[in-house]
C-alpha cells in the first residue's frame, strides 16, 4: 500500500503542478481540479484509486504538496507549479533569514545571478536549515544559502507564504545571497 500511495503522490504531482494534460485533467485558473474527476482520470490511465486513497496521499504528504478547498470537492498542489494558475497568495513580510538549498555545483552561478524561478512560477525558500539542506540533497552535495530577506523585504521585494510553509519570492537577487 505504501508504494501505491508514492506513485500516486508522485503522479499527483505531475498533473496538478506541471502536466495536467497527462491524464486529461482540466485545471482552473487557480489550480483547482474537482476530485471525483481527479479520480476518475487517474482510473482511466490504469491505476486503481478512490477518494480515501486521495485522502491519503494529501493527510500523509510529508510536505504537504496537496491541499483541498473548504468543502473538500477540489484538490490543488500548494506551490511548485511550472503551469500558469494563480494561487491567490497575498504578500506577506518574510522572517529576517530565509534559507535555499541548492547543489555545491550550483553556487559560483547563483553567487553571480542570483536565484530565479526558473520553469516554476517562484523561488522555493525554507525558514528552516535542516529543510533547506534536505532540497539541496536531492540534487547532489548539499548548500545551504543564505538570504538576507529582511533586507530583500526593505527593498520593495514580495514575499508570499504557501499553504504548505514554504516561502516563495519571484527572484532573488545575488547581493542578497551568502554561503
Amino acid at each position: 500500500m505504501e508504494q501505491q500511495i508514492k506513485h500516486i503522490s508522485k503522479l499527483m504531482s505531475l498533473v496538478l503542478r506541471h502536466k495536467p494534460e497527462t491524464i486529461g485533467l482540466q485545471l482552473n485558473e487557480n489550480g483547482w481540479a474537482n476530485v471525483a474527476e481527479l479520480v476518475e482520470k487517474i482510473n482511466g490511465h490504469g491505476l486503481a484509486v478512490d477518494r480515501s486513497i486521495i485522502d491519503t496521499v494529501v493527510h500523509t504528504n510529508d510536505k504537504k504538496r496537496f491541499a483541498f478547498n473548504e468543502d473538500g470537492t477540489m484538490i490543488r498542489a500548494s506551490q511548485g507549479h511550472s503551469i500558469d494558475v494563480a494561487l491567490e497568495l497575498k504578500a506577506v513580510p518574510p522572517p529576517d533569514v530565509l534559507y535555499h538549498g541548492t547543489a555545491e555545483k550550483n553556487v559560483a552561478s547563483i553567487l553571480q545571478q542570483g536565484l530565479s524561478k526558473m520553469q516554476r512560477q517562484h523561488v522555493h525558500l525554507s525558514l528552516l536549515q535542516e529543510t533547506a539542506r534536505a532540497v539541496g540533497a536531492r540534487h547532489g552535495k548539499p548548500v545551504i544559502l543564505t538570504i538576507n530577506a529582511k533586507a530583500m523585504a526593505n527593498d520593495g521585494f514580495l514575499f508570499y507564504l504557501s499553504a504548505n510553509g514554504v516561502w516563495l519570492a519571484d527572484a532573488v537577487p545575488a547581493k542578497y545571497i551568502r554561503v
